[in-house]
């Protein structure tokens, strides 16, 4: 209880930092280069699944169904990669996470008192995902996706404190992904789309230091959501035959993806900065 007495009687003295500092924006005006490195890290995604179109009408959401009428895909699914052609065989669990590291360049300026710049930036995310349905037959039908890079254009704001930058900073950003497909059944035909991008946008926050000279360095967590743009497989005949679950609706197969193509992830970052005009 003491603790949280101390904690709220200071709360006045952190707000006069910030509304009655001395530290000048017009000391981060500027352009700047710099770069982070740290790690990320994708959301859990609980419950991911596969979907169907079955009529190739382009609506998802179809079951695939045996001849006598059984969802084919009863046994389920998982997140990560099959360890087996069976849902009892189970998945590895995925790699979510990895090094984060990449290079910004920006420029900022003195709006009232604030700091406001925009910045572009690329950056490797070391991140990759799979999920996996399993048939009857028994197989194993695995999606995989992983992050090659992300391109950003984010502005931000900030309010200088002493030595320190606050930040808040938003904007877009677009990633280029490998999509790749895997199944142990050998009966059908299987033909991927050329999908290989995501849009979104990404949120987050900072802090930076005055270093030495023109050198600045600091923290910064960012949020970026990202939206799949469609990888899909055509389900084909091959050498399987008519009463195929896949061919029973329409004989030219069953589309399949995944069921969430949402792609959501966590970054904490150290931030180094060389600026163009003295600190």
């Amino acid at each position: 209880m003491k603790r949280h007495i101390k904690i709220v009687s200071s709360l006045p003295i952190i707000l006069s930092l910030f509304i009655a500092s001395n530290a000048s924006a017009d000391e981060w005006t500027g352009a700047y280069v710099g770069g982070h490195v740290g790690y990320g890290f994708q959301s859990d995604k609980g419950g991911e699944n596969l979907v169907f179109d079955t009529n190739l009408d382009g609506e998802y959401g179809d079951t695939v169904r045996t001849g006598a009428g059984a969802n084919a895909f009863s046994p389920g699914f998982c997140g990560g990669a099959p360890n087996g052609n069976n849902a009892g065989a189970g998945c590895k669990k995925d790699d979510d996470g990895g090094l984060d590291a990449g290079l910004r360049a920006g420029y900022d300026w003195n709006v009232s008192g604030l700091v406001a710049g925009v910045l572009v930036e690329g950056a490797f995310v070391d991140a990759k995902d799979s999920v996996t349905g399993f048939s009857t037959t028994p197989a194993a039908y695995a999606f995989k996706r992983e992050i090659n890079n992300i391109l950003a254009l984010r502005g931000r704001v900030g309010k200088p404190v002493d030595k320190y930058l606050v930040y808040g900073t938003a904007g877009i950003a677009r990633a280029d992904l490998d999509h790749s497909f895997s199944t142990t059944n050998t009966a059908n035909s299987f033909t991927p789309s050329n999908s290989g991008s995501a849009n979104g946008y990404q949120v987050g926050l900072g802090v930076e230091r005055k270093g030495s000279g023109r050198i600045s360095y600091g923290l910064e967590y960012l949020y970026t959501s990202l939206e799949d743009d469609g990888y899909t497989v055509r389900v084909g005949p091959g050498t399987a035959p008519p009463t195929n679950p896949f061919l029973l609706v329409n004989a030219a197969g069953t589309d399949m993806r995944r069921g969430s193509e949402d792609l959501n992830l966590h970054s904490v970052r150290f931030t180094m900065s060389y600026r163009f005009s003295p600190l």
